[in-house]
Order: C-alpha cells, then sequence, then structure tokens
C-alpha cells in the first residue's frame, strides 16, 4: 500500500483530472464543430508556455498561464485571418497555424535553454508522470495527514483546481453553453453574446492544456479534448447525457489507461515498461471503437432497432 501510494497514487490521480478537465471540456468544442480547434489550441499553447518562461526566468504558473492563453488568442486569430484572406476551409487553416506554433514552440525551448528545466521535447510530447512520486506518503494515513499531503505533486493540486473551476463554469452557464451550442441565432437575439462565451471556453482550453501539459503532454491532451466527446456522441444525442458518459469515458481513459501501462508488461513478458500516457490514448481509442460498434449508429443499435420494430400479421382475406 505504501508503495502505492508513493508511486502510484499521484501520476494516476493527475492523469485522470487531465482527462477529466480536457474530456468536459471538449465536449463544446464537440457540440460547436470545432474539434480541431482544441487540437489547435492544444500545439499553440507550446510557444506561449515558453515565452511565459522565458520572461518569467520560472516555471512559475501565472506567466505560463498568461503566455499560454495569448499565444492560444493570437492563434485563433491568425485561423481567422488566414481564412478569410487566403479563403481556405477550416481544417486548413487550422492545420497551418498550429503546426506552425507548434514549431516556433520547438525552436524556443532550444533558444530559450528551457529544456534545462526538464522543458523539452519529450516532456512536451510525453509529459512526465513518472516523475510525480509522493515520498512522505508513509501508509494510508498520509492521506489524512496535512504535512504529508503538503508534499503532495503540485501538478495533481493545479488540476484538480482546474477541475473544479470546469465544474464550477458549466454548472454557472449551463444553459448559456447549451443554447450558444445550438441556435446562436437566438441566443443573441435574446441578449446573450455566444462569441463572449466562446472565448470563454478558449480560455479554460488554454488552461487546461497548460496544466495538463506537464503532467501529461500534447499526445494524451489531445485525445483526451477529442476522444470522450466523441465517445460520448456515439452513445447519445442527448445534453446533460453527454457530459455524464464523457466524463465516464475519460475516467477510464485516465485510470484504465494508467493500470493497463503498468500491467501490460507483466502480461506480455516485457523488459520494459510502456508510457503511460501513451497507454491512455491507446485505451481512448479501443474505448472508441467499443462505441462505433455498440453505440446507437453502429451494427448493435442497428440491430436492435430492427428487433424492437413490430411486425403486424397480414390481414386475413374475407
Amino acid at each position: 500500500m505504501t508503495e502505492f501510494l508513493q508511486l502510484d497514487l499521484a501520476p494516476m490521480l493527475a492523469a485522470t483530472l487531465a482527462c477529466l478537465a480536457c474530456g468536459l471540456l471538449g465536449n463544446l468544442l464537440l457540440l460547436t464543430r470545432q474539434s480541431l480547434l482544441g487540437d489547435a489550441i492544444s500545439h499553440a499553447v507550446l510557444p506561449g508556455i515558453v515565452a511565459g518562461f522565458w520572461v518569467s526566468g520560472t516555471r512559475a504558473a501565472a506567466p505560463m498561464v498568461a503566455g499560454a492563453m495569448a499565444a492560444a488568442v493570437g492563434a485563433t486569430l491568425l485561423i481567422a485571418l488566414v481564412r478569410s484572406r487566403a479563403r481556405l476551409e477550416p481544417g486548413a487553416a487550422m492545420g497551418v497555424v498550429f503546426s506552425g506554433f507548434f514549431a516556433l514552440g520547438l525552436v524556443l525551448i532550444e533558444v530559450s535553454g528551457a529544456h534545462a528545466v526538464d522543458l523539452d521535447v519529450d516532456c512536451v510530447l510525453y509529459g512526465q508522470l513518472e516523475a510525480l512520486i509522493w515520498p512522505a506518503a508513509t501508509g494510508p494515513g498520509s492521506l489524512l495527514d496535512p504535512v504529508a499531503l503538503a508534499e503532495f505533486p503540485a501538478e495533481a493540486k493545479t488540476l484538480a483546481l482546474v477541475l473544479l473551476l470546469i465544474l464550477g463554469l458549466l454548472a454557472l452557464l449551463w444553459k448559456e453553453l447549451r443554447l450558444a451550442a445550438f441556435d446562436p441565432d437566438f441566443a443573441r437575439s435574446i441578449g446573450f453574446a455566444p462569441r463572449a462565451l466562446s472565448l470563454l471556453v478558449l480560455v479554460m482550453v488554454s488552461v487546461a492544456c497548460v496544466a495538463a501539459f506537464w503532467a501529461v503532454g500534447s499526445i494524451l491532451v489531445i485525445a483526451a479534448l477529442v476522444a470522450p466527446a466523441a465517445i460520448a456522441r456515439l452513445l447519445t444525442d442527448a445534453y446533460a447525457r453527454q457530459f455524464l458518459l464523457s466524463g465516464a469515458a475519460a475516467l477510464a481513459m485516465g485510470a484504465g489507461g494508467y493500470w493497463a501501462a503498468a500491467l501490460a508488461p507483466r502480461v506480455l513478458g516485457l523488459d520494459h515498461g510502456l508510457n503511460a500516457a501513451g497507454m491512455m490514448a491507446v485505451t481512448a481509442g479501443l474505448l472508441l471503437v467499443g462505441a462505433c460498434l455498440l453505440g446507437r449508429r453502429g451494427p448493435a443499435g442497428r440491430a436492435q432497432r430492427r428487433v424492437a420494430i413490430p411486425v403486424r400479421a397480414p390481414a386475413a382475406a374475407e
């Protein structure tokens, strides 16, 4: 038990919180047909993060979050400019912009010397879950010990705060976000501002991406922004159920993927470990395949509807 608390609790909790935070926000992007924008933001925040480190000289959260939000807003405006001037389809404009921002971030890592403080290409892609240990844990009692909890990895605490902030945002603006997603014209006619809500969602996605970057890296951030929402969409058309199912998928993706990465080497007889963030993305892919097969639009759903259709016996001839 002590070994689990010291080595596994913090990374598993951080990964699960990251999947939940990104997965819930992914619903808002999916319902407004902007899922690729989440991919763009997760890449675009990298130069902002590095710039925040370069200016402040520390890995403090405030300057990096500010830099990430500035980069995300800048990328969004640049995408709109490219679409209007070059007359490209949205996907092409996003692809050009976010790949350029990501490449710029990699260059800034080398120029700024950020690779010397664990901000390098491997950290960006895969995160550093394995580094999230809790050596102060001495047993189950440490979960209630303020002194031991003070030593709990800061990444997990930050992700917990971000998740609470997202849940508060959803609870406070539930109806407004729903209206802006499904009928923005009507929302404008009754005094709501869909564009302001979109900007707020953009800011929250940027914050979630920055918080998750250190722990799980960009690969899992992208998967968590898209996969849970897509899985839920294959299973339901109801707005509230969409969020519940995506939360369940994100939970399975985070906790299940972590344990799959821990247990698979033993089962397969490998002499090396598996990357936890990558295994979580694989788990999300398997869940998505299952939702495609078992969902309402899949083979199982179609077969169930055929069975449910009543068949009338032909009327007897008079």
